[in-house]
């Protein structure tokens, strides 16, 4: 059985007996986990391992931790700093910054690889526009250089560490207001206008890109479809004009921005996968998961197919033994230097 193109979540800290032939249906691909699905990294390597048990080739499973507001698991994990602190470290010192964000990209992935997990939707490349609050401090930096550089530093860190990283959110989030888990936001810029939103994304995918996640922003001047579900931005910009060849992630698709674009959730699924997504998560919506399994009737592609196994995670460092890991003890340290306060806004470091 192949990797279908749905993630679902689960309800609890173990799989549910129905939870169980839902991961079975063969449109599904994937699993995210969230907050209320963790106790501590035990339980976690253990409910990994009893979805990974589930089928072959096993499903992949994937968790929101890019660190700062955005960290699903606290407890027993390194507390990660929001991208933003990885920025102004790079403003005081570009090698120090850079070093950072390999290090934090490193942490990142180990410890969750250490539980089995496969992938983190990270990192955040929106550019820091000062408009957006559900972007704000996730992004690295307000110029477009610096966040392609900081951001493959943390992809490289990731990749050493046996994860494939997700840039987001596709082409860009950070200039709009409204935030997309509760409505549509609209950006009203040209596609050239955009240049800067897109080059983190040149320089992330020329340096070998796993994975994007579209957002569910619309650019009227581009389409008339939100990226998350637009031919024009996934197939014509993405893979044509940038030349992506990775994995497509759909952000979720039962968020307020998705239901407020295009019909019901079957309706948006049947778009986002004829606009290129290749795995569209599902969540916090099990009816709507329910309702997808009888009646979203569809064949992926084999080259999604391809694209996704690619996705599982390399063998990681058990957990008890990563602490003994000299790249962890070194990240650990550049971790605990960069709680203190830092000396420098990023309105200081921009020319």
């Amino acid at each position: 059985m192949s990797l279908g193109p749905l993630m679902i979540d689960l309800s609890g800290t173990a799989i549910a007996p129905d939870e169980t032939e839902l991961m079975r249906h063969p449109l599904v691909g994937g699993v995210i986990l969230f907050t209320r699905n963790y106790v501590d990294s035990e339980q976690l390597t253990q409910l990994v391992a009893a979805i990974h048990a589930v089928r072959s080739p096993r499903l992949i499973v994937a968790v929101d931790h890019e660190g700062g507001r955005v960290q699903r698991f606290r407890s027993g994990f390194s507390e990660l700093p929001p991208a933003r602190r990885i920025g102004h470290e790079f403003d005081l010192d570009t090698r120090a910054g850079l070093s950072l964000a390999r290090h934090m990209g490193w942490l990142m992935a180990a410890e969750l690889r250490s539980t089995g997990v496969d992938i983190s939707f990270a990192p955040d490349v929106d550019l820091d526009y000062g408009i957006s609050e559900i972007i704000g401090d996730r992004s690295f930096h307000a110029r477009p250089e610096v966040v392609g550089q900081l951001a493959v530093a943390y992809m490289h860190g990731m990749r050493e560490a046996g994860m494939a990283a997700t840039a987001k959110h596709f082409p860009a989030h950070g200039a709009v207001v409204a935030d997309s888990h509760l409505t549509l936001p609209v950006d009203r810029r040209e596609l050239p206008d955009m240049a800067d939103d897109l080059s983190p994304y040149y320089r992330l995918i020329a340096n070998g890109l796993p994975a994007v996640m579209a957002a569910h922003v619309l650019f009227p001047a581009v389409d008339s479809l939100p990226a998350s579900l637009s031919s024009r931005w996934i197939r014509d910009v993405l893979r044509g004009d940038l030349r992506f060849q990775g994995v497509v992630f759909c952000d979720d698709l039962s968020m307020g921005g998705a239901a407020a674009a295009y019909g019901d959730i079957v309706t948006r699924a049947r778009q986002a996968l004829s606009a290129g997504c290749d795995m569209l998560p599902v969540c916090n919506n099990r009816a709507g998961v329910v309702t997808l399994l009888d009646r979203l009737n569809v064949e992926p592609e084999p080259t999604s197919r391809l694209r996704l196994v690619r996705m599982h995670g390399k063998d990681g460092v058990p957990w008890r033994e990563l602490s003994s890991v000299p790249e962890w003890k070194r990240s650990r340290e550049l971790l605990a230097r960069c709680t203190v306060a830092p000396t420098l806004s990023l309105e200081a470091g921009r020319k």
